[in-house]
């Protein structure tokens, strides 16, 4: 009888997890959020935010570095700040609730925003974070290795975001992002902003690219018309 007093509370145990609603700890970031300013870019622990304008070909700023989600806390370690250099290397802690939209209050500076999801349909195999490992100068491939001054590129299925960073003195010394595609071995970004020059928003440019697993090989010419040929690793 206590087995069978057991099995049946497990048995109940398991059908109530698997009817329940999943709390909004559980449920994932990953993909690109409209703030309203501007856009959040997601994986699986690490984000960027920008806040830009299209129209007016305006970068107003950006932030991000990993980050944690526990118990309705959303807590990011900043790498990289615009608005503050002196918070690169701390903690940024929100109050987070997920329903239809992300809801984010700052105790710090009692302020409230909202993230809404961005639809996307888009290829995978870029999703998530990279970094510039290698870079081909003079015929000559100079490898990149892993140092506080880093250049990262972070992907959602439709939006991208590079930035070169600092993460020890938090010296900020460029971004940009918009739109990407990646088609039989084509990429193509639209830049949507590009803090070292505004002009370039509203640009395309194409590459050559070839994903293998965690290495991703970037071929090109760049805005200027020099040539690119870039190794990036997944992070």
């Amino acid at each position: 009888m206590k087995l069978m007093f057991s099995l049946c509370i497990a048995l109940g145990l398991s059908i109530f997890s698997w009817f329940s609603p999943k709390s909004p700890s559980n449920q994932s970031l990953e993909g690109a959020w409209d703030t309203g300013q501007g856009v959040v870019i997601c994986t699986h622990n690490y984000l960027a935010c920008t806040d830009f304008s299209v129209p007016n070909k305006k970068f107003k700023g950006s932030w991000g570095g990993t980050y944690t989600w526990v118990k309705d806390s959303l807590k990011v370690h900043l790498e990289f700040s615009t608005y503050d250099k002196a918070s690169v290397g701390k903690d940024k802690v929100f109050l987070a609730k997920l329903k239809k939209e992300l809801t984010l209050k700052d105790p710090s500076t009692k302020t409230e925003q909202s993230w809404k999801a961005i639809p996307e349909d888009g290829p995978v195999a870029l999703a998530g974070l990279w970094r510039i490992t290698g870079r081909m100068n003079n015929g000559q491939l100079n490898a990149m290795p892993l140092a506080a001054r880093k250049t990262i590129k972070i992907f959602s299925k439709t939006r991208f975001q590079w930035a070169a960073i600092n993460t020890q003195t938090g010296d900020f010394s460029g971004t940009g992002g918009g739109t990407y595609t990646l088609k039989d071995g084509k990429y193509t970004e639209n830049i949507e902003f590009f803090s070292r020059d505004s002009t370039r928003v509203g640009a395309s440019l194409g590459f050559d690219a070839l994903v293998e697993g965690n290495k991703w090989t970037h071929t090109g010419k760049s805005s200027t018309g020099n040539p690119v040929h870039e190794i990036w690793e997944r992070q």
